[in-house]
């Protein structure tokens, strides 16, 4: 009987996966790993294995810590820098606010920080979700008034937040609108509690929103993701949706929540 012979496409995906094997097993655990601990978790043979950690040695995807004993090396960490600086949150938000654009059929918002301040960076909507878009994209919000602007406000200190208060004044917009420092501790310490944020037509009469953060890799709040409505279209299920979307973003950009 004739022996089927690899052909070099199967060789080489054969090898990539036995290389990913090896980086797992590596990523998994936090000090230097010997050959036959790798070999185990990775199910390669010995021999397998080892010829396989010396090509990543030489190319630096593994370091060599003393004969025998390896962890991951310098240049995973140089190429997922390149990865992070390229990916921006617009990017990574994109897909994921229109495909939410759609379930709803509001408006869709990703916001940033500046200042005391949000800025409106992109934004999901169609002309039938019946509310005019007032602030386009470039368009700014105080942070107290504003339901990603209380996301951010909600990870200041005490301290900040007192500053805050001070330099703004906590003017209003409309009779809605928090004007307290005392009012907007008591809403920070909600919003921190439940992970996400309201505005309850405290910018614009006849407009709420909601509001869910999103994280990077290193668990910094870097944008807010918010659907605005006419007040009495906004609807609580809208709730589910919109935090597992932000988080789906945060994981895009490499945040990893901490397990309870």
């Amino acid at each position: 009987m004739k022996m089927e012979t690899p052909t070099p496409a199967k060789t080489s995906i054969q090898v990539i996966e036995r290389m990913m094997a090896l980086l797992d097993a590596l990523a998994s655990y936090t000090d230097p790993v010997s050959l036959k601990e790798l070999s185990r978790v990775s199910g390669l043979h010995p021999s397998t294995a080892h010829r396989i950690l010396n090509d990543m040695v030489v190319t630096r995807f593994v370091d060599r810590v003393e004969p025998g004993t390896y962890r991951l090396g310098m240049r995973l960490l140089e190429l997922g820098n390149v990865v992070k600086s390229r990916l921006s949150v617009r990017e990574a938000a994109l897909d994921a606010m229109r495909a939410l654009h759609r379930k709803t059929q509001q408006t869709v918002n990703l916001s940033v920080r500046q200042g005391d301040e949000i800025v409106y960076i992109d934004r999901a909507f169609s002309e039938r979700s019946g509310m005019q878009v007032v602030r386009a994209i470039g368009g700014r919000g105080p942070l107290h008034l504003t339901s990603t602007g209380k996301l951010f406000l909600s990870v200041d200190d005490v301290k900040a937040i007192r500053a805050y208060a001070t330099r703004t004044g906590l003017a209003g917009h409309t009779r809605n609108s928090i004007t307290e420092l005392a009012r907007l501790e008591r809403e920070l310490s909600l919003v921190r509690a439940r992970g996400y944020a309201r505005d309850n037509e405290e910018l614009e009469l006849g407009v709420r929103c909601m509001a869910a953060g999103i994280h990077d890799d290193s668990g910094k709040l870097v944008a807010g993701l918010s659907i605005s409505a006419p007040a009495d279209r906004l609807q609580e299920d809208w709730l589910e949706d919109l935090v597992q979307t932000a988080s789906r973003i945060s994981s895009t950009l490499g945040y990893r929540s901490t397990p309870v």
